[in-house]
């Protein structure tokens, strides 16, 4: 029987054989992250913990990375609790404050690897698909089975394959091309589906992927996925890890998807998504001019180095409008240092920016770069749902980062090539 990624690897973890579409099958997976709601998942289960422990303390990935630092004594205090939790099970993978936000973290600390699974208590968990892992988020409930259990159930997706042919145009970005298959798809049309990418990835880079796979919920995804290969490979080399220490799983030739569609890179426009819906995509011509108020680079999506490299060139020399807060956030630690190194901060720093500790923050409206009623703000987050950064009568448009940072110069929504 001819199969999809998802059914290879669900078949790997479940010890079935023959799976199909929409059969329940239980896993193990090999970890489990959670960050600050690592709290409220533990209070569910007190007596449970109490009584039996967890299952292992290998399996959990924590990171503190939504409200850092401590906005609040209410948050602080769920710091704290996560810290105790930490300590009295030895949990070993635990990521405190200012190492970066959960899913870098994860790619970055060699967590994802090819053909393993890895669930976590957070939507955006289908990023790993990057590097050819089957990832995908779950609920608090399931997050706190998982715990006490080391087991938990999924159902078997639907697969849909994407065809990528020829190479983006410079000044064209990953972030266009899958604001592009959104708007085309819609918000629901990948619904509980592994969406496959395949054609000519190898022009495109683990950066570049991590940006189209984390926004694989936002068509409705349960998880995104590019197959290994060199560029792979090449990818964990750079961080440590050898071929030695993975295999890799690739769909058959002739396995059955329910969907497939087809992009030429060469056409991609620059895109922008308006409000208040991920999949209300429009070139950005077609708004050009509208006045802004605040510009933010970073986030889960956009946050890397090759992100803040592209803000920089732009940036270099100018300043940004004086009508303009434009926010700056590195997506670990270890890019931060990097872009430190590189010159990249103090390019963006001399062109007005303002520079955010590594996190979540502003993307959700939790904590530093909140918007007041009437603001707009162009970033490179992943949602732009009404009140999503903090206010519910502001405006989030979704779009690359040379968007945001050519539309930082001019304090208006502004075409990237005219940076070229």
């Amino acid at each position: 029987m001819e199969m999809t990624f998802a059914e290879k690897i669900l078949t790997k973890y479940s010890g079935e054989k023959n799976l199909t579409p929409n059969q329940i099958v239980n896993v193990s997976p090999d970890h489990l992250l959670t960050h600050d709601n690592t709290a409220a998942i533990i209070q569910k289960i007190q007596n449970e913990l109490e009584k039996y422990g967890i299952y292992s303390n290998i399996m959990p990935i924590i990171v503190l990375d939504h409200v850092i630092p401590a906005a609040t004594e209410k948050t602080a205090l769920n710091h704290k609790k996560i810290r105790e939790f930490v300590n009295k099970f030895k949990i070993k993978n635990f990521f405190d404050v200012g190492e970066g936000i959960c899913h870098q973290i994860v790619i970055e600390k060699g967590f994802a690897l090819p053909s393993k699974l890895i669930l976590g208590s957070d939507s955006h968990t289908c990023s790993y698909g990057a590097v050819g892992t089957f990832s995908t988020g779950i609920d608090r409930t399931e997050a706190a089975s998982l715990l006490l259990t080391g087991e938990t159930w999924l159902k078997v997706p639907n697969s849909i394959k994407i065809n990528l042919k020829n190479q983006l145009q410079k000044g064209i970005y990953a972030k266009d091309l899958i604001l592009k298959i959104i708007g085309d798809i819609s918000a629901s049309g990948a619904n509980y589906c592994s969406v496959e990418f395949h054609g000519d990835v190898n022009k495109l880079t683990v950066e570049d992927r991590f940006t189209i796979t984390n926004m694989g919920v936002e068509m409705g995804a349960k998880n995104s996925v590019f197959p290994v290969d060199d560029v792979t490979i090449n990818y964990l080399n750079s961080i440590g890890i050898s071929k030695s220490f993975y295999n890799s799983i690739y769909p058959d030739n002739n396995a059955h998807y329910i969907k497939e569609y087809d992009y030429d890179l060469s056409l991609i426009e620059p895109m922008i998504a308006c409000p208040h819906s991920v999949d209300n995509v429009k070139p950005v011509d077609e708004i050009e001019g509208l006045e802004i108020q605040q510009c933010f680079i970073g986030t889960c999506t956009n946050g890397r180095i090759s992100d803040l490299n592209i803000a920089a060139k732009i940036l270099k020399g100018k300043k940004i409008s004086k009508n303009i807060r434009l926010i700056i956030l590195p997506a670990s630690k270890d890019i931060y240092e990097k872009a430190l190194n590189l010159g990249i901060i103090q390019t963006l720093l001399k062109s007005g920016a303002i520079i955010l500790p590594p996190g979540c923050g502003p993307c959700l409206g939790a904590h530093q770069g909140a918007l007041a009623p009437g603001e707009k703000c162009i970033s490179t987050a992943n949602r732009n749902f009404k009140g999503r950064m903090g206010c519910k009568d502001a405006e989030i448009y979704l779009a690359s980062p040379a968007t945001v940072a050519i539309s930082a110069i001019h304090g208006r929504i502004t075409n990237p090539k005219e940076a070229l």
